[in-house]
């Protein structure tokens, strides 16, 4: 299936790599040596599905962020977000994290000491949207979304959340600083749903079962990048389990220019990434309150 010809619908597929975050594994899907972006969303980890013992729990520990915007979003389980401004918010299934770090800021993500007693799954996208450059330097900022707070829109098998932007003619409360749309998919054994037609660059990310696009078939932890201004549907495969497809579907406008990506920063100055280097091992980013006493180092690769 990933070697057949692509249909000229689509331009790239992405099979993502793995690797590890806070003790727990991850697949990367941006960015890479195929695709920068789609949109503004410069990258892309799908973490889990997986279980932790009795006594572990995701810890990744204090680090810093400039020019972006973290998203995220779960499928399960539970994630314990701090930050530098004072933030301290559970995320959980459905509900969306928004921090956009702008000139700087620094976060922790953790399992809760009270799920640590006991075993626990974690499952769920952290992607990250790239900011314009007239706003990279902006304040940071950090905004929690309820799952109900986010649209919802159900057709023929199909139920789909709009959790930030706008698209199919929704649009979510969430401030986003470039036009984009990014929305959590679920189809029915044989339920097709529309790509928007809205924006220029699009993709979808196969998180479950098998979809049909174009007449071809791809599986599971697959990114298909399509091509602009085609009219196109996801089709979910009936293959006798039942179980239907579940896929994020992302995109934008093309963004401003390309961007300089180095750990966990973003620019579109390469200076500016010196810079934050700088900072970082100057404790110029602040303490997070309530997780101070550890932090992740620069990496010096």
């Amino acid at each position: 299936m990933d070697n057949a010809p692509l249909p000229p619908s689509i331009e790239t597929l992405i099979l993502p790599r793995a690797h590890d975050v806070g003790g727990f594994e991850v697949r990367r899907a941006l960015p890479t040596k195929e695709r920068q972006m789609i949109g503004p969303f410069i990258f892309f980890d799908q973490m889990g599905p997986g279980e932790f013992l009795t006594g572990k729990g995701l810890d990744v520990r204090p680090h810093p962020h400039i020019g972006l915007s973290t998203v995220t979003y779960l499928f399960e389980g539970e994630v314990f977000h701090r930050d530098t401004l004072g933030s301290a918010q559970p995320i959980r299934p459905g509900a969306l994290n928004w921090m956009t770090a702008g000139q700087g800021i620094a976060h922790s993500e953790r399992t809760d000491p009270v799920l640590r007693s006991h075993p626990n799954t974690l499952y769920g996208i952290q992607s990250w949207a790239a900011l314009p450059k007239d706003q990279e330097e902006r304040p940071p900022a950090f905004t929690h979304y309820p799952a109900e707070a986010l649209p919802m829109l159900e057709d023929g098998g199909a139920r789909l959340r709009l959790i930030a932007g706008e698209a199919w003619g929704v649009r979510a409360p969430v401030e986003t600083h470039w036009p984009l749309f990014y929305a959590d998919l679920e189809l029915q054994p044989g339920a097709a749903w529309p790509l928007p037609d809205l924006h220029e660059e699009r993709g979808a990310y196969v998180v479950s079962g098998t979809v049909e696009v174009a007449g071809q078939e791809f599986g599971a932890g697959r990114m298909l990048v399509f091509r602009a201004g085609d009219a196109l549907a996801i089709r979910a495969v009936a293959d006798g389990s039942g179980q239907g497809a579940r896929l994020l579907l992302l995109g934008g406008a093309v963004m401003d220019g390309p961007r300089h990506i180095f750990w966990n920063f973003v620019s579109s100055s390469r200076e500016r990434i010196n810079q934050a280097k700088d900072d970082w091992e100057a404790g110029r980013f602040g303490r997070v309150p309530g997780d101070d006493k550890e932090f992740i180092p620069l990496p010096r690769t």
